[in-house]
């Protein structure tokens, strides 16, 4: 008997590499994040706790739809999230990330993901120095202002790079391959992630620096004051972002 075909995945919206990924993780108060859980979602945790990542990388040979766009194929992106959980029709649980805030560079890559999927795009300045090889290690670095006040996330990584451990925490904070974002009629936007399991290190040291109440609220910059429960550094891949399919608001 011949196994039906599986069906064609559908052509992604937007291409790139996400390169040199630093991810500070802390442990955060449930009542912090249950008002920002979209629709038809739940919160995600690591052993009991809910975990947000401040998370900054680099975009690399972007494209939409194929096509690159002049002068926004590189640039950097910073963010904050949190994690969730949705089964999905097939029965099989998608784990998935929601966006408290993404910073990037380009006032045009803002505006179209915020557009397009409602996500909390905002464009600031930002700069990046990177030294990192799979194979050996190093630092990376990403820099930003938003209303006068200076930022800095970076970490530095020793030695090669490791293939990703099931059910250790490295894995649970990267392999999160869906996305969900509350559209303004109170539905919830799914969209899926395409990448490879990336290599990663436990990073050697770590740090950030600025006040963040302004980007993410008062609540989450004390957070950030704190030291994260862990801290890796990611190679990175190219990956997909496919178009987004919109899961009724429940009643």
């Amino acid at each position: 008997m011949t196994a039906p075909a599986a069906p064609a995945r559908r052509r992604p919206f937007l291409t790139a590499r996400w390169e040199s990924l630093v991810l500070l993780n802390y442990p955060c108060r449930r009542e912090w994040l249950e008002p920002l859980v979209p629709s038809g979602t739940e919160l995600d945790t690591w052993q009991g706790e809910t975990l947000v990542s401040l998370v900054g990388f680099l975009f690399t040979d972007t494209r939409l739809l194929g096509v690159p766009v002049p002068f926004h194929r590189t640039f950097e992106e910073v963010n904050l999230r949190f994690y969730v959980r949705r089964r999905g029709p097939d029965g099989v649980m998608r784990r998935a990330v929601v966006f408290v805030r993404e910073l990037v560079p380009r006032v045009a890559i803002a505006w179209t993901a915020r557009a397009i999927y409602n996500e909390p795009y905002l464009a600031v300045p930002m700069s990046h120095a990177i030294a990192l090889d799979p194979a050996h290690g190093g630092r990376a670095q990403y820099g930003w202002r938003h209303r006068h006040e200076v930022f800095a996330l970076e970490a530095a990584a020793n030695g090669p790079a490791a293939a990703l451990e099931p059910e250790t925490e490295a894995a649970f904070i990267t392999e999160h391959y869906w996305g969900y974002t509350r559209q303004r009629d109170g539905s919830t936007l799914e969209y899926e992630v395409v990448h490879p399991p990336w290599r990663v290190w436990t990073a050697a040291s770590h740090s950030f620096r600025g006040d963040a109440t302004a980007l993410y609220g008062p609540h989450f910059a004390d957070l950030l004051r704190t030291s994260p429960r862990s801290a890796f550094v990611a190679a990175g891949s190219a990956v997909e972002v496919h178009v987004g399919q919109t899961i009724p608001r429940r009643p």
